[in-house]
């Protein structure tokens, strides 16, 4: 039982794991956020040019109410929410790319080809350390 609660409490203090409960947390948050966004504005105004508000929209049939309108609202949720998330990332990676170069500098070179054997050796080599060749000085 011992290992088993090391094991379990080296799994729980990953990374990975403390950063998922943390993401849920917020998630949740900002789920709250935008519900009420689209509960408390977006309905409503959706309301005055249709005349309803789609969280009241209801349809019984016999004794059972479907209620379509909270489905509808869910719905609108998901897609601002998943609207704001796109565009919350699509910011997070324009601000990582900022000071990065566009064009990466290339590395001098450190090595080159024997003629001989076609192995690398080093640019500064005059003898291939594999076949033992002499290398040719290289004109620049």
């Amino acid at each position: 039982m011992k290992k088993f609660m090391s094991e379990f409490k080296e799994f729980i203090m990953r990374g990975n794991v403390m950063d998922l409960a943390v993401g849920v947390i917020i998630g949740g948050a900002f789920s709250a956020i935008v519900t009420s966004l689209t509960n408390d504005i977006i309905s409503p105004i959706l309301g005055l040019f249709g005349g309803l508000d789609f969280s009241q929209l209801v349809a019984k049939v016999g004794d059972v109410e479907i209620r379509y309108g909270a489905f509808l609202t869910a719905v609108i949720n998901f897609l601002i929410m998943a609207l704001i998330i796109f565009l919350m990332v699509k910011g997070i990676n324009k601000v990582m790319t900022i000071g990065k170069k566009k064009k990466e500098e290339e590395e001098e070179a450190t090595t080159k080809l024997c003629p001989h054997c076609c192995e690398e050796v080093n640019i500064n080599a005059t003898k291939c350390p594999h076949c033992t060749g002499d290398i040719p000085a290289e004109e620049e």
